[in-house]
């Protein structure tokens, strides 16, 4: 694929992680395995833990809501301090998450719980956050042109800051200017990209979004930010007419700022 100019007014970049930075498989082939193999040995190691407390409780609060709305939920109710069988207790909770898993739940207190065990495992060096190649050398050359850069992601800005924090290249945060998560909105909604650009300061007119996917990339357009799609390996297929319309890039290195190489 030839070359993407980077639109002369640009002032930031804004880049997904997912299929973007990062091959999608690393999420679902190491994440989320990782939570499931690791989660009643963590759950045990830590069951009188305040943290640990306060993400069973939310579990729990999850789990009364679905019941007041109606809506479907694990089968057991979660009760830490009724219990005196502990073992039970755990095996409940580890019941809830991996159901809320398998329903691709995405509740603050699953995100809140596996955000928590992901720390452990990082720190630890159990896991690496995985970036493409072209990343890190592709961020480091918009910086010294001086391009700011910023992370979107449907992942927590803790979940963000520790794949970066504790990546395969090593500790590469200093290399963004900011994150943001799906509490500024989600990322179908161009409203999400409109706040973004009122956080960083400037119109949306001189920010650039990378992503892989074309409904984000829609949204982000809709508020009048550039973009351009990223095609990798594993990523969503495109139509003739997605093809046609944006600017498609299939590593960093083809994203040019005015042309120059």
């Amino acid at each position: 694929m030839a070359s993407v100019s980077i639109p002369e007014n640009t002032t930031a970049l804004l880049l997904d992680i997912e299929g973007t930075t990062t091959p999608i498989t690393f999420v679902k082939d190491i994440l989320f395995p990782y939570i499931k193999d690791h989660l009643e040995e963590y759950l045990s190691a830590h069951w009188e833990e305040d943290e640990c407390k306060q993400d069973v409780h939310l579990l729990k609060k999850q789990v009364e809501e679905d019941l007041r709305l109606h809506r479907a939920c694990a089968q057991h109710s979660l009760d830490q301090s009724g219990h005196t069988d502990e073992e039970k207790a755990i095996r409940e909770v580890v019941d809830n998450v991996l159901w809320q898993m398998a329903s691709d739940r995405k509740s603050t207190a699953l995100k809140q719980l596996q955000g928590h065990m992901w720390r452990a495992a990082y720190a630890a060096g159990r896991i690496k956050g995985e970036v493409y190649q072209d990343v890190v050398p592709s961020i480091r050359r918009w910086r010294r042109q001086g391009l700011k850069v910023y992370i979107y992601s449907s992942g927590s800005v803790e979940a963000q800051k520790l794949l970066f924090g504790y990546s395969v290249e090593g500790d590469v945060l200093d290399l963004f200017d900011g994150h943001f998560d799906t509490n500024i909105g989600t990322k179908v909604e161009s409203k999400s990209y409109v706040r973004i650009a009122e956080r960083m300061g400037c119109p949306p007119e001189e920010i650039m979004f990378l992503t892989d996917v074309t409904r984000e990339a829609k949204a982000a357009e809709d508020a009048g930010v550039n973009v351009a799609v990223v095609v990798r390996p594993g990523n969503m297929e495109l139509t003739e007419e997605e093809r046609s319309h944006y600017n498609l890039i299939t590593t960093f290195s083809q994203l040019e700022v005015n042309g120059s190489a």
